[in-house]
């Protein structure tokens, strides 16, 4: 058995996820890196950032919503994802399309629960039909607060009490019926009403936004086709770094890495898999230094995180295991950074990288400074480390 030591991982790593070189676009980094966490919108922007260079903010809306080679969508994990276009159908098929009919059991129980008026069965196909064609209505997408002056159904508010009559919670009947709509792919988000920061999106039809709806593939070969593109970019990975990452089943991953013919190798956590065709030894490369911001598709990528994460699990993540923003060096996580209110960029080292780790650091955040530029990115999900950083006075 082919054996992969920790030092080949992380030299894996930092050249699949163009963190040693930088690559040329936007779309390089989604594809390889099969899709960039969005969850935060500013996510996609410092991730991919940190991986092309020169670039600039523009260069990703383009691709986003002027040649639409990008898109966001729901996938893995009921995450927003950025991917490239051509592979929106992998990630529908092995994935979304297994959200959309929880996501309607549960809007259905919302429905009934909050004695929304004129419900009955088809509530949600009415509402939703209604909903559609007014956004194909609005050439470019419409803001969910434009729709609702437009669908009266979407105004209504689902509350629900306790025993004693108490309010547990709310939810809008927009918000829900857009992510259901979402989860069975007949929606996408378009540009944000604001800044590349923002996450008020606009909503567009799929079929509109992409030119033809999304193509129906069986789902085992959805989750095959997924799975090779993943593990090309992240092998070697075990059965729990992939259902993690996936959201599938245990017998989704079994099942899907029969199909691909992947490899088992030996990795410091217990068996893990490669494809067939990538078992050569990749040597490392260059001392490289990257500043990555919080739900980096890299930080995020495997659940047996010890090989890169080391101790410092309780600073660079939150407790519902949603990392912060860090720094890597040469393959592993050594640090944290965030900003000052104003917007300068603070950081702090966890482990000695030695005089010449601190001085690729130090240049790192003063180019990290200069792009931003004063814009204040607060991450949606704050680590530890992040918040005490935004409070510090010194690196």
């Amino acid at each position: 058995m082919r054996t992969i030591t920790v030092d080949e991982r992380r030299a894996r790593l930092a050249i699949r996820h163009h963190l040693a070189t930088a690559t040329k676009s936007s779309v390089n980094v989604a594809g390889d890196l099969v899709g960039l966490h969005s969850s935060d919108p500013a996510t996609v922007y410092l991730s991919v950032r940190a991986r092309v260079r020169p670039f600039q903010v523009p260069d990703l809306e383009e691709a986003l919503y002027t040649d639409r080679s990008l898109a966001r969508v729901l996938g893995m994990r009921r995450t927003l994802w950025v991917v490239p276009t051509d592979t929106i159908s992998q990630v529908h098929n092995s994935s979304t399309v297994k959200i959309a009919a929880p996501e309607l059991r549960r809007l259905a129980g919302m429905v009934e629960a909050a004695e929304v008026a004129d419900v009955g069965a088809d509530w949600y196909q009415r509402v939703s039909k209604t909903t559609l064609k007014k956004i194909r209505g609005w050439k470019d997408g419409v803001a969910a607060v434009d729709l609702v002056k437009e669908v009266a159904e979407l105004k209504e508010q689902f509350i629900f009490y306790r025993a004693d009559g108490s309010v547990v919670g709310r939810s809008g009947a927009s918000t829900r019926v857009l992510f259901a709509l979402a989860a069975e792919g007949r929606v996408i988000r378009a540009r944000p009403r604001g800044s590349w920061v923002s996450g008020q999106y606009r909503w567009a039809a799929m079929e509109d936004w992409l030119g033809s709806p999304i193509p129906v593939q069986p789902q085992e070969l959805a989750q095959a086709e997924l799975l090779g593109r993943w593990l090309h970019g992240f092998g070697p990975a075990t059965e729990t770094d992939i259902a993690w990452w996936t959201g599938w089943t245990k017998g989704d991953v079994r099942a899907a890495l029969q199909r691909i013919g992947a490899v088992e190798v030996d990795t410091e956590t217990g068996p893990g898999y490669l494809l067939a065709d990538d078992l050569e030894p990749v040597p490392p490369p260059d001392p490289w230094v990257a500043f990555l911001p919080s739900l980096d598709p890299t930080t995020m990528g495997w659940k047996e995180r010890t090989w890169y994460l080391g101790q410092h699990g309780s600073l660079v993540f939150d407790q519902n295991g949603n990392a912060g923003a860090t720094i890597w060096w040469e393959g592993r996580i050594i640090g944290g950074w965030s900003q000052r209110p104003g917007g300068e960029v603070v950081h702090r080292l966890l482990e000695d990288v030695g005089a010449d780790g601190v001085e690729a650091v130090e240049r790192e955040a003063e180019s990290l400074d200069n792009w931003l530029a004063g814009m204040t990115v607060i991450a949606r999900f704050r680590a530890p480390l992040d918040k005490q950083l935004a409070g510090s006075t010194a690196n």
